[in-house]
């Protein structure tokens, strides 16, 4: 699958030709946030050298953490701030992308599960302000065959482009601080036409998971972070998970994040790490950290935060694509099996977010690079995460995230 800029939470990295980050200056395999035991007992040469070669790719640093039937092993590489020496932090928080939509999706599914929700019924029963398509399911926004169109922009086929927001460029970096509410991405993606009819085809919309958390709030008469707190920050200990809303830092230990763009012809590169994230919303705003992510996904590969039935619902995959409902599922072949995963990226980080079927192997990451217009990183996130994920699962191509 390949990733455009219609895809834009910005899933994979957008960016900088691989010499805008310094050389690899190390490799940190102690942890500020780990247990000692775990995060220093293992010597695992092949995840260290695999991480120095995601830094030789041309990123500024990446944390990996991964759990499999050796433990735990966690390490960093690169630096934390461009033109600095110190490693990022291996525990450090950073913005996970379009990662969010599968928490996203586990609050819809628990929603269902205590039948305030109907995983079939129409959008519109619960969402009347907006005039939807009557056709359009709840199920068809988490699986992405609603056809509605994607306000960060759609590019079709034939090479048409129509455009939506503001998500790059000088005009991205200049306006980076406003906010948007969700009610508005939703108004604009409903005022293009739709990319097909309800249930004919499969398109990436972040304008479904921002109606899916609009779902939630009209049927709890809370906020999704306080439902994502109740349902599943605060039952699974995630103490490193933030849902920003319009909060413009990372709290924090963190990397940071950059941003390159032409002004005037001249190029210029700065520091996007504070921005407001409203302009993604539920497409792809939120904050974690490797720990939390491999917690999170564990528990719910592993069966301890959807009943079975909803889980299996949940891992059914779209024929056209391998989505699910908020989740790729991928057979890697007789070498692999299946993993499930869903990566993201915005604005200089991408987040990586891997498990098996059982969550007893898990491998989560983040990266931090210099992300412009172009896409310039796309080709070398796509062979890292291969890398990666041939390291820790075997065998396989990986997906690019979307």
């Amino acid at each position: 699958m390949s990733v455009t800029p219609a895809d834009q939470d910005k899933h994979t990295p957008r960016t900088a030709a691989p010499d805008a980050a310094p050389a690899a200056p190390g490799v940190a395999a102690e942890d500020s946030g780990a247990p000692p035991e775990t995060a220093a007992g293992q010597d695992r040469p092949e995840l260290r050298k695999a991480i120095e070669e995601i830094v030789g790719y041309g990123f500024a640093g990446v944390q990996l953490r991964v759990h499999d039937e050796r433990g735990e092993w966690v390490g960093s590489a690169g630096v934390r701030e461009l033109g600095g020496t110190a490693k990022p932090p291996t525990n450090g928080r950073f913005r996970i992308g379009s990662s969010t939509k599968t928490f996203v999706a586990t609050v819809v599914l628990r929603l269902v599960a205590e039948g305030r929700i109907g995983l079939d019924s129409p959008v519109d029963d619960y969402l009347p302000r907006f005039g939807l398509d009557r056709r359009i399911t709840v199920r068809m926004l988490l699986r992405h065959t609603s056809g509605v169109f994607n306000f960060t922009g759609e590019y079709y086929e034939d090479g048409t482009i129509v455009p939506g927001i503001p998500w790059a460029g000088q005009e991205w970096v200049d306006n980076r601080f406003r906010t948007y509410r969700p009610e508005e991405l939703v108004e604009l993606a409903l005022s293009r036409p739709a990319r097909f009819e309800p249930g004919t085809g499969w398109s990436y919309s972040n304008t479904n998971y921002v109606l899916a958390r609009l779902l939630i709030e009209e049927v709890t008469g809370r906020s999704f972070a306080g439902e994502a707190r109740r349902l599943i920050l605060e039952p699974l200990g995630l103490s490193g998970t933030v849902v920003p809303g319009t909060s413009t830092d990372i709290p924090g230990p963190h990397a940071h994040g950059y941003y390159r763009y032409e002004d005037a012809g001249q190029e210029k590169t700065v520091d996007v790490t504070s921005q407001n994230p409203s302009w993604i919303s539920a497409g792809g705003d939120m904050i974690s950290t490797t720990q939390d992510l491999h917690t999170f996904f564990s528990a719910l590969q592993g069966g301890r935060l959807l009943p079975a039935s909803l889980l299996a619902e949940m891992r059914e995959p779209d024929p056209k694509i391998g989505y699910g409902l908020g989740v790729f599922v991928q057979d890697l072949g007789p070498d692999g099996g299946i993993i499930l995963h869903h990566n993201g990226g915005i604005a200089g980080y991408a987040a990586l977010m891997y498990s098996t079927p059982d969550g007893g192997r898990t491998m989560t990451a983040s990266l931090t690079y210099v992300d412009d217009a172009a896409l310039s990183m796309a080709e070398a996130f796509q062979k890292v995460t291969q890398r990666l994920v041939e390291e820790v699962f075997g065998g396989g191509q990986a997906e690019p995230a979307r």
